[in-house]
């Protein structure tokens, strides 16, 4: 995310305008993240080949292709936007794993380590975007914070630029939301996966 914000708000404005090239331009700009992020999901994978990151990061291209009535305001936007789409391509392909290997007990490993009982590729993965929605029913900032943190990778500093606000800001809520999420998964996928040795 190095890239002057003003170049990527610069080419998202062009793209809503209509301009097919500004795509192309923009691309470059976002892909090194994008494509850094689903590796580390990947890296974690037990059954690597099942989600490959390259494949990750063109299913985001591509729906970010077909937002074609997406008012962009700015990188910041465009962040957010990309984080949620990760999220919901996770979850679809959680769905997909759990529904293949139903009773096999195979073990994965967490999304992030600042929320260890939620496992890529797992039931987890689907509690974890169920409880996401509830929360986004009464704070929807919140989830923002998730989804920038948790599945778009960014670092705390990058959350606090991107949502405008103080990085003690994003941790004190970050705090909040994992005790959240805990009493709502945690406890439950805690006590039936297995310990790493």
């Amino acid at each position: 995310m190095d890239s002057p914000s003003g170049e990527i708000t610069l080419l998202l404005q062009k793209w809503k305008q209509g301009d097919p090239e500004a795509l192309q331009q923009l691309m470059p700009l976002v892909y090194p993240h994008l494509r850094q992020v689903a590796a580390a999901y990947i890296r974690r994978e037990r059954e690597p080949g099942v989600l490959q990151a390259t494949a990750l990061v063109h299913e985001v291209y591509l729906r970010l292709v077909g937002q074609q009535k997406v008012d962009w305001v700015n990188r910041a936007h465009f962040y957010t936007l990309s984080a949620k789409m990760m999220r919901r391509i996770l979850t679809d392909h959680a769905r997909s794993e759990d529904a293949l290997r139903r009773g096999g007990g195979a073990v994965h490993v967490p999304l992030n380590e600042q929320i260890p009982w939620v496992q890529i590729g797992g039931e987890s993965m689907i509690d974890l975007n169920r409880a996401l929605d509830d929360l986004e029913a009464f704070d929807p900032r919140k989830v923002q914070l998730v989804e920038l943190r948790y599945f778009l990778g960014c670092s705390a500093e990058e959350t606090a630029e991107i949502m405008r606000t103080s990085k003690a800001t994003v941790d004190r809520e970050m705090k909040f939301v994992r005790s959240w999420l805990y009493q709502r998964i945690g406890a439950d996928h805690e006590s039936t996966t297995p310990k790493a040795s």
